[in-house]
């Protein structure tokens, strides 16, 4: 399956974001379009792991397309349906527990929202430091919702981290491929 427009969201998982170009990088080769999204966070936070004007410049290269970072830039999403799948890679436990309560407040939340009110699929890629603590009632509540799908995931360090878990990005095209078909790419939980 090629050629589907993917809203590919970013959260401040700053960690991540080499991870999540090079998987932007296979999904366009794949011939697949992205619109870049990322959160007011994720736009403008610099970090140890780099600049936000740096990540920013990157991202829209890649994608030949303006990165969207505000609500009002993201709204018509689902109304215009302008994207087949929404990707958010990665997906903070910030942001899980804000879409596990219905909480809209930025382009991240916003994008998922409006995509999902007109039925369309959304595939999560956490990484998280308390994915198996506090944040695990959000991602229970939402692997019981409609239309929302997660990247297979491990523990990234149980020793040091034990409640730490980040998706397996190198499976992202293939659990975005199975979102689009309505399913579940299984198993979610990985080995290490």
């Amino acid at each position: 399956m090629s050629g589907l427009t993917i809203g590919y969201a970013l959260t401040g998982s700053f960690c991540t974001f080499e991870k999540a170009l090079v998987q932007m990088r296979r999904l366009i080769e794949e011939g697949h379009r992205l619109i870049p999204i990322l959160s007011e966070t994720a736009y403008s936070t610099d970090t140890r792991f780099g600049k936000a004007k740096d990540w920013n410049r990157q991202i829209e290269e890649l994608c030949g397309h303006e990165i969207w970072h505000t609500i009002v830039q993201v709204e018509p999403i689902g109304p215009k349906k302008l994207v087949d799948l929404m990707l958010v890679a990665p997906c903070t436990g910030n942001t899980m527990a804000k879409m596990a309560h219905g909480v809209t407040d930025t382009a991240v939340t916003m994008a998922v929202k409006s995509h999902l009110r007109v039925g369309g699929p959304v595939l999560l890629a956490i990484s998280t430091n308390d994915a198996l603590s506090i944040a695990a009632q959000n991602m229970g509540r939402l692997l019981n919702s409609k239309n929302i799908y997660f990247v297979p995931m491990a523990q990234d360090d149980p020793e040091n981290k034990p409640n730490s878990m980040v998706a397996n990005f190198d499976l992202l095209l293939p659990a975005a491929l199975s979102a689009v078909q309505g399913k579940q790419m299984q198993p979610i939980l990985m080995p290490q």
